[in-house]
């Protein structure tokens, strides 16, 4: 009797955020981004009696908040898990969660919410989340009553990581999370509007096999797709089964190894020549967890013109939406994958074809000017690979540097790659460092960013004096907003409106008054002294990189244009 006394009293004195607490620990949560405030202090303190349960991240800013949680499910495989108050908290992770639907990301964000008996008052900190992150969610949630919250965050995490990934907003009145509950409640759901198509259609597999055999061009673009399935391996098995060449996006870059002999690199509007001019020659394509976007495909009229299309997605949305497809694979990468690799590998056609791509990699390779004792920014990117034996954690913001580390660091390994592709989100690269690093403590963690996005986000700096969390900070300073300046360079006459950043902080002395170490860097001899000690130890380090400012990404591929004409091919 007393004992069942005792658990009664025990499930009486249980809040709302004890409920939402223990769903988390139920879902095997064990770091959570969050910043408190006032619509979230009930949770906060559920947290804090819960002690040991989760290491709880504490960044300066929700925008670093959300976007570390990006970088710890790009590496970790799991959900991130945000917390935000109600109002500028919840409004301040909008940027990460459309970044995060943009770019498939699993997460779940528990944002709070002003009690419901004033929800549409104009209540002190009441923003309407709900309307806001409709549009760049996978699924968003308000919970209404208390007993739904441990269903509904069960959900939540479910949503988000199957099917094609994304993030999912939960949010939570004040009076929910506060209030004290003290009847059983079940966590169990059903979905039966949301069953995602997991295994390929036999008869479409075959189809595709049939193509491979008659293809006397094929190609093979990979995406974001594959490493979310876990399907690298598989991809591996069926490019060298096939002997077929690979391209990947931007975010699918580590998807198959980028030293393979079969590896083009990555295709698009920064890609290499030998990639893009075996999407636009190409006789068959098989894009595999790729969406198509504008970045990859230039103008619709000239991509791939010639090509039988396959696309293999698990979103039916995104099949036929850009490009029209002929063999249509509603599937997980690597359930479709398996089921080509169980087919026999009959006569193939295109060595010919195998032959003009090598001989495209051999005459049109990545290039770069190299003057005497000035650092230049592809150079620097192939140092930092040799410093790191190519087995780095690289994050980026997004611009000139980015692409840079793209084409110059071969990821041969999935989820080592982490960076804003559909949003495009400067500021991302170093808060998505923390998360990475955290997610992978083994590894070095590399966040090259640029001089302008550091500076959107450089107070997470805190975060590594706090944790001591040995993330490399890396500066490819310009004293511009380079891709921008590059555009106004080649598309507006020269006309460097507001791109030339002339006033800087000092980073390394901005770095010291966190207490982690900075670096200077100049010259050629300078990088070569200073680049391999600071990737070679396990400190946190900020490494100011001066390069040259005029500095253009090549190739490139001009608005507007096809594949077949791109600049700056060669020298």
């Amino acid at each position: 009797m007393k004992a069942q006394a005792s658990a009664e009293q025990e499930t009486a004195t249980k809040t709302g955020a004890d409920l939402l607490v223990e769903a988390l620990i139920g879902q095997g949560v064990e770091t959570l981004f969050g910043y408190p405030g006032g619509a979230v202090l009930p949770i906060y303190d559920a947290i804090y009696r819960a002690e040991g349960s989760f290491d709880h991240i504490l960044p300066r800013h929700e925008q670093g908040a959300i976007h570390a949680a990006e970088g710890y499910a790009r590496v970790s495989g799991k959900a991130g898990v945000v917390i935000g108050t109600s109002g500028p908290g919840a409004t301040n992770l909008v940027t990460g969660i459309a970044d995060a639907m943009m770019d498939s990301i699993p997460l779940v964000i528990f944002t709070g919410q002003v009690a419901k008996g004033v929800i549409g008052t104009d209540a002190f900190q009441e923003s309407d989340i709900m309307g806001i992150t409709t549009p760049i969610t996978k699924h968003n949630y308000q919970v209404q009553e208390i007993e739904d919250l441990p269903r509904i965050v069960n959900e939540a995490f479910h949503i988000a990581t199957t099917g094609r990934p994304g993030p999912v907003v939960v949010d939570i009145p004040k009076d929910i999370s506060s209030t004290v509950y003290a009847k059983e409640v079940k966590s169990d759901f059903h979905l039966p509007g949301y069953q995602p198509t997991v295994k390929p259609n036999p008869l479409q597999v075959s189809k595709l096999h049939d193509a491979l055999v008659e293809a006397k061009k094929p190609v093979v673009l990979a995406g974001s797709g594959v490493i979310h399935a876990g399907a690298s391996e598989e991809l591996k098995t069926f490019v060298q089964n096939y002997q077929l060449p690979v391209t990947t996006t931007l975010l699918g870059l580590g998807s198959y190894p980028g030293t393979c002999d079969l590896s083009l690199g990555m295709a698009g509007m920064h890609g290499t020549y030998s990639a893009n001019t075996a999407l636009y020659e190409c006789d068959l394509l098989i894009n595999i967890g790729s969406r198509f976007d504008d970045r990859l495909t230039g103008n619709l009229k000239h991509f791939a013109p010639n090509a039988m299309v396959a696309h293999i997605d698990i979103d039916p949305a995104e099949i036929g939406k850009n490009i029209p497809t002929h063999i249509p694979i509603v599937s997980d990468a690597k359930a479709a994958l398996e089921a080509l690799n169980a087919k026999t590998v009959k006569g193939l056609h295109h060595q010919g074809w195998m032959d003009a791509i090598s001989q495209n990699k051999i005459d049109y390779p990545l290039w770069h000017d190299q003057p005497d004792e000035l650092i230049v920014p592809q150079w620097l990117m192939q140092k930092v690979y040799e410093y790191t034996s190519g087995e780095a954690v690289v994050t980026t913001d997004v611009g000139q540097h980015q692409m840079w580390a793209a084409q110059y660091y071969q990821f041969d390994r999935p989820n080592r790659w982490v960076t804003s592709g559909g949003l495009g989100t400067m500021g991302y690269g170093f808060p998505a460092a923390i998360g990475a690093q955290l997610a992978d403590m083994d590894s070095t963690c590399v966040a090259v960013v640029g001089d302008g996005g550091f500076q959107m986000t450089l107070q997470e700096l805190s975060v590594l004096q706090e944790r001591r969390l040995p993330v490399k900070v890396l500066i490819v300073n310009n004293q511009a907003l380079g891709m921008v300046r590059q555009w106004q360079e080649k598309f507006y006459s020269e006309r460097y409106s507001e791109s030339i950043i002339d006033v800087q902080p000092d980073f390394v002395k901005l770095a010291e008054s966190y207490q982690v170490p900075g670096y200077k860097i100049e010259t050629q001899e300078e990088l070569l002294e200073v680049l391999p000690k600071v990737l070679g130890d396990d400190q946190p380090a900020v490494i100011d990189c001066r390069v040259l400012q005029k500095e253009n990404v090549y190739p490139m591929i001009a608005p507007g244009k096809g594949l077949h004409e791109m600049i700056g091919v060669k020298r």
